[in-house]
This record gives structure tokens, C-alpha cells and sequence, in this order.
């Protein structure tokens, strides 16, 4: 079968366009899910609604990218043009149905129809794109790029990272140009082009000639048979770091604008979170690509936490969020956070496929990856709520003065204290997570038998 490969040659066998440019396709359109801040305020005023009551719409859609990965592993393992299919479908449909619903809601404002339409569309049916569009090339990157399947695996995950980068100044632009009713323009105009990139996406993507399925080979070897041949305390462990990374992620990530406007950067906001935009998608890429070269790949993960721990804990002793303002020692502290959490939340995406691989081995990989996806679903509802509850139970909200570019003054209410009690959760977390790391996930069999060459060769 190899010398069928080398026959073809040309771009039917080129692993970038079989692989890398599909995965990027498929990722940079659903990685759009997290522009859902740029226009959540705009999609409440539009139908009439409160902010509070439309944000439930990106829980659900998380919650069902989670759930659907774990459920629609299988079809992802068995056909990945099926599943890429699937997820084109679902995601353009869910697009263009939640532009429907924001129409209809404009027309009968304060409509229950209309939101709950908005949950099914940009929560249940989209989600299930992003389930199976985040899922379906995974497994063909790490067959192509078997010496570099955390280099492959990131390059694509970082698309997903850095789609926010890349659609928030494009989404912005159309909604101010648009004209009345841009919102509901916006997301029925999005549908179409995303529908085109994804079907392409869907159409480029195939696994290497000669691959040949290990399930195939292995008959009745099902998903937690696999999962079972090392202590199921490993596979519990890999969930809970990364449930527990994810969860504080979203938990600081969602305060991020606020904690921004309390050390009085208000006015840099915007440019601040597209750098954060960078090191979430450069954490994807950048800390995957470095496990390659690593015995193993739960040191970054470790690498992770620490530095997680190590910045919330500074953050924390110093009161950077409380006395930020006006100290630019603190502000970069503050910054620096930010920007870790960041690339260390990015990061702990890419690596988990790649980390599954090395304990599991290639067979069933994208049904193992799809269940562990399941802790991406319940972080999404656990993350945002958390942080949510933390501020507004703790602290004090206080007015801060801005300045807006034509000299007049702005007053914005936010909770200094409030934030700073959001980092005594999270160093918690981390350092549950760090815990978990360390004890429960146990060293691969690549990583143990290196250790056992070194102690030979000592000896």
C-alpha cells in the first residue's frame, strides 16, 4: 500500500492539503463561537431581552460541542466525511437559524419564541457542529504528521483559538455598516461563508492511503475496553485537569474586559483582548509543538499549572486588580495573568488528543477524545457561572471614571474585590489540578521505558 502512495504523488497526497488546510478551514469557522461577547449585548436589545437571559445561548453551546463530541465520537472513528459533513450542516444551519430568530425577535420584541429559538439554533444545533467539525480532523492530522502530532494537532486548534482574533474586527465592521437589523444580517450573511469554508474543508479532508483502521483489526475492542487497559484512575485524572484548566480559563477569560477597565485600561480593552486572542491560539500551537520533544507529554500540563499558580498567587499577594490603576508594576502583573491563562487554557486543548494517543495508543482515538471532550461541556456551564456568582456576591461595586477620546467622561461600574476573590477559586483549582497531574495521571510507556534506557546506561 505505500508504493500506491508514492505512485499518486501531487496534492492528493500532500499531507497540508489533506489535512492541515481542511482542519484549519473547519476550525477557524467554529472557533467563532467565542466572538459570541461582540454582539450578545446587541442580540438582548434587539429582541428585548436582558443581556443575563441571551448569554445562556453560548452555555448551551458549549455544553452540546462537549456532549456531541463525547456522543458522535463513534461517527467521527467509522467516516470523517460524514462527520465533517455533519458538522458544516449543523453549524451554517444553526448560523442561519439564530439570524431568523434575532429577525422574528426584532419584529415581537420580548418573544419567548424567539429566545428560545436562539437556544436551540446557536446552542443545541450549532453546538453539535462544533462537536463533530471540532473533532473530525483531528485524528487525520495526527496520521499525517505522525513524527509531529503535536505540531499538526496544534496548528489546527490554534485556528479555533485564533478565529476570535481573526472574525471579532470583520463581525464589528458588519454590524456597524449593516445598517437597521445588521445583527440578524450578520449571522444569515456568516452562515453562507461558513457553510463554503467547511464544505471545502469537508471535501479536501482524507487520511493517509494505506492507513488501515486498528478497529478493524481488533474486533470487540470497544472505547472503554481501550480506556480500560491502563487504571481507570489515569483516564480520570486526564478528565479532571482538564474540566478543572477549562474552568479556569472561563472563569477569568469572561471577567477579562472588566479586570482590564479596574487597572485603567479601559481605552485598550479592545486591543488587549485580541493580544489575549494571540497567546490563547500561540499556547495551542506553541505548547503542543513542544511536547513533541518531550518524553512526556503530561509535563506541559504540569508546566501549565505551575505557571497558572505561580502568576494568580503574585496577582493575588500584590492586590494587582484592586491597586492596578496608575501602578505599571501591577498593570503588567495584572497583564501577565491574563496573557499565561491564556496560552496555559489554549494549551491544555491541544494537548489532550496527543496526551490520549501516547496512553491509548491511535485506536478509538477520536471516540476517547469526543468522551473526554464531555469536560469542555460541563466546564462551559461551571466556568462563566462561578466567576458570575464570586462577583456578585463578594465586594463592592464602584464607579470609575473613563475618559473617551472626544474629552468627555464615562462612568463605569465595576468590582475590584469581587474580581480578586475570582483568583482565590481559581489558585485553588490549579493547584487541585497540579495535585491530579502529579498523582493520578501516570507516566506513558514511551516515558517509562526512556527512564528505564537512563538507568541502565548509568549503571
Amino acid at each position: 500500500m505505500g508504493e500506491s502512495v508514492k505512485k499518486t504523488g501531487g496534492w492528493r497526497t500532500n499531507k497540508w492539503v489533506r489535512a492541515a488546510i481542511p482542519a484549519l478551514l473547519l476550525h477557524c469557522s467554529i472557533g467563532t463561537v467565542y466572538c459570541w461577547s461582540i454582539f450578545s449585548q446587541e442580540i438582548a436589545d434587539y429582541i428585548g431581552f436582558s443581556k443575563g437571559a441571551t448569554e445562556w445561548a453560548f452555555s448551551f453551546a458549549i455544553f452540546f460541542l462537549g456532549m456531541s463530541a463525547a456522543f458522535l465520537g463513534n461517527v467521527v472513528e467509522k467516516d470523517i466525511h460524514k462527520s465533517s459533513l455533519i458538522a458544516a450542516i449543523c453549524f451554517a444551519a444553526g448560523m442561519a437559524g439564530t439570524g431568523f430568530f434575532i429577525y422574528y425577535g426584532g419584529l415581537h420584541q420580548g418573544s419567548m419564541l424567539a429566545l428560545i429559538g436562539i437556544y436551540l439554533c446557536y446552542g443545541l444545533i450549532m453546538g453539535i457542529g462544533l462537536g463533530t467539525g471540532y473533532l473530525s480532523p483531528v485524528k487525520t492530522l495526527m496520521l499525517w504528521f505522525e513524527d509531529r502530532k503535536g505540531l499538526a494537532t496544534g496548528l489546527a486548534v490554534a485556528g479555533f483559538g485564533a478565529a476570535k482574533a481573526i472574525a471579532s474586527p470583520i463581525m464589528q465592521s458588519m454590524l456597524k455598516n449593516l445598517g437597521e437589523g445588521g445583527i440578524y444580517k450578520m449571522f444569515l450573511i456568516l452562515a453562507v461563508v461558513y457553510f463554503v469554508m467547511m464544505f471545502v474543508g469537508h471535501l479536501l479532508l482524507k487520511k493517509p492511503e494505506g492507513w488501515h483502521e486498528p478497529q478493524k483489526q481488533e474486533k470487540g475492542q470497544g472505547i472503554f475496553a481501550v480506556i480500560k487497559s491502563k487504571p481507570i484512575a489515569n483516564y480520570i485524572g486526564i478528565w479532571l485537569m482538564f474540566y478543572i484548566n477549562i474552568t479556569c480559563g472561563l472563569a477569568l477569560i469572561s471577567q477579562e474586559k472588566m479586570i482590564v477597565k479596574c487597572i485603567g485600561l479601559a481605552g485598550a480593552a479592545g486591543i488587549i483582548s485580541t493580544i489575549s486572542a494571540v497567546f490563547n491560539a500561540g499556547g495551542r500551537l506553541g505548547f503542543s509543538a513542544w511536547a513533541d520533544k518531550m518524553k512526556d507529554r503530561n509535563t506541559i500540563y504540569k508546566l501549565i499549572f505551575i505557571l497558572s499558580i505561580a502568576f494568580t498567587g503574585i496577582v493575588i499577594l500584590t492586590g494587582g486588580i484592586k491597586n492596578g490603576e496608575g501602578n505599571l508594576l501591577l498593570t503588567i502583573l495584572v497583564l501577565g495573568l491574563i496573557f499565561v491563562v491564556n496560552a496555559g487554557y489554549g494549551g491544555g486543548f491541544s494537548n489532550v488528543p496527543t496526551l490520549l494517543s501516547d496512553h491509548y495508543g491511535m485506536s478509538n482515538i477520536s471516540a476517547i477524545h469526543g468522551i473526554t471532550l464531555s469536560a469542555w461541556a460541563f466546564a462551559g456551564l461551571t466556568g462563566n457561572q462561578l466567576a458570575t456568582w464570586i462577583v456578585n456576591r463578594f465586594g463592592t461595586p464602584v464607579q470609575i471614571e473613563h475618559a473617551l477620546a472626544d474629552g468627555s467622561v464615562e462612568l463605569l461600574t465595576v468590582n475590584p474585590t469581587g474580581y480578586q476573590y475570582v483568583l482565590y477559586a481559581t489558585v485553588v483549582l490549579y493547584i487541585l489540578a497540579l495535585i491530579v497531574c502529579l498523582v493520578m495521571v501516570r507516566p506513558t510507556d514511551k516515558a517509562l521505558a526512556a527512564k528505564q534506557a537512563k538507568k541502565s546506561a548509568q549503571e
